[in-house]
């Protein structure tokens, strides 16, 4: 272990921190927020993805084009089991990412699916991220012709830094 990562963090809070860069990634991606994905990966970190295999600043090249063609993204994420060895960690998380976009009726641009993201984490440079990741697509459903419009007025969803999210952030977090 080098000193850089000896840290005095307990495995409890080890498992949070990991937890965290997971879902920093699913809020970057579906914000389209490109700097905060960058942020889930060391410099060097390496992504494997239905479609893609590369370094992180390859991939977020190619996912920001593949994400403008839908109008959104929303990533649940649901199990996950954290496995510690020192400063470096499997972390195997369980989700299903939901994808819309014109036209309604387009199968590529309306379906949901179904994922694990296998990540291998370190602890480095003060913090954890991922060193590498297999996104394994399990399943996919289509929901082609099966939105529907909102109710009624409120509020709306961006992917940018006009979201609701930014604003309340810029306002309580400065």
């Amino acid at each position: 272990m080098t000193p850089d990562d000896r840290h005095l963090h307990t495995p409890e809070s080890d498992r949070y921190e990991i937890g965290q860069v997971v879902l920093r990634y699913c809020r970057g991606v579906d914000r389209l927020d490109l700097d905060l994905v960058r942020s889930a990966y060391h410099p060097d970190g390496i992504d494997h993805h239905t479609g893609f295999d590369g370094t992180v600043e390859d991939y977020l090249s190619w996912v920001s084009g593949a994400l403008r063609q839908f109008s959104g993204t929303m990533h649940l994420v649901g199990n996950q089991l954290i496995e510690l060895n020192g400063a470096r960690a499997v972390c195997e998380t369980y989700g299903q990412a939901v994808h819309w976009g014109e036209p309604a009726d387009d199968p590529r641009r309306n379906f949901t699916s179904g994922f694990r993201y296998v990540d291998h984490m370190t602890f480095a440079g003060g913090r954890w991220a991922i060193t590498e990741r297999w996104a394994v697509r399990e399943w996919t459903r289509s929901d082609a012709g099966r939105f529907v419009a909102k109710e009624g007025a409120g509020p709306q969803g961006r992917r940018d830094d006009q979201d609701c999210l930014y604003a309340v952030r810029r306002r309580i977090l400065g």
